[in-house]
């Protein structure tokens, strides 16, 4: 049996929808359903679904084995009379908590792991356990222990053999990687940025606009970036994938096929194969 329920979500964005980027902070009503249930536990001011636990709100869904609907009074409304609470107008959710082969998703992109918590103030959804993925079209992101992905911010930061794979086949490796993500395709600077052609690319398609494109990755740790033709590590480094350069620092090794060079830092052109290496500072 499907049972349903509908709470309202907190308000922080008064414009239209950017792009289907997974986001639960836009207001509205909250839509959960369950196949085993759906408890309320009024002291505690939270909604527990479970079996086949789905909650949605404007095109993004959240499907898992149990969910944990978080919520409190709206700010400014009239305390109810005990044993008269109410759900749905006068309350809104604060914090959503899935449990069980998570999957969150939207029309283009799509997030899974054991465990997932949102955090409706912070626009921020935290994924933890096995099988951890953000994919988009454009790119892929996984981790071992963790992936935070900041909606407003457009940030997502994953934790342990954290990979990341782009559209045209890169793979960057780090213990930790911090991805940002470009605006919104209606932004006027993020659309001049876009008409500019990348180094290399010169007559190739464009790349699809909107929020979700990769615009640069910070990497710590064991740092790799990966292509077709040659292998880049270092212990830390930036990659912009406007420009297909990347800035390697630390125990550099450039390797291409059965060549390599080494140095403390490198400057690697990824779309034109022309790198820049120093062995040592000012050298």
């Amino acid at each position: 049996m499907i049972r349903t329920l509908a709470l309202l979500a907190p308000l922080l964005w008064a414009g239209p929808a950017l792009a289907q980027t997974i986001d639960l902070s836009q207001g509205g009503p909250v839509d959960i359903t369950a196949n085993d249930g759906i408890e309320w536990r009024q002291a505690e001011q939270v909604v527990v679904a479970r079996g086949g636990a789905r909650a949605e709100r404007a095109g993004t869904a959240v499907d898992a084995a149990r969910l944990l609907a978080r919520y409190r009074p709206l700010p400014g409304a009239a305390p109810a009379a005990p044993g008269n609470e109410a759900l749905g107008g006068s309350n809104e959710i604060w914090r959503l908590e899935a449990e069980g082969s998570v999957r969150i998703s939207t029309a283009t992109d799509v997030a899974t792991g054991d465990r997932a918590v949102y955090d409706m103030d912070q626009s921020v959804l935290v994924l933890s356990g096995r099988n951890i993925s953000l994919t988009t079209p454009q790119q892929a992101i996984t981790a071992r222990d963790s992936l935070e992905y900041w909606t407003q911010r457009r940030m997502a930061v994953a934790r342990g053999n954290a990979l990341v794979v782009t559209e045209d086949g890169r793979r960057i490796t780090a213990d930790v990687l911090v991805a940002y993500l470009l605006e919104d395709a209606n932004n006027p600077q993020a659309a001049a940025a876009r008409a500019a052609p990348r180094p290399g690319t010169q007559g190739a398609a464009s790349p699809p606009p909107g929020q979700g494109r990769l615009d640069r990755v910070e990497l710590f740790g064991n740092v790799e970036i990966r292509s077709a033709e040659e292998v880049v590590r270092g212990d830390r480094g930036v990659y912009s994938a406007e420009t297909g350069q990347a800035r390697l620092l630390g125990n550099v090794r450039i390797t291409r096929g059965q060549n390599q060079i080494n140095g403390q830092e490198a400057l690697v052109n990824l779309n034109t194969g022309v790198s820049r290496l120093v062995g040592q500072p000012g050298q």
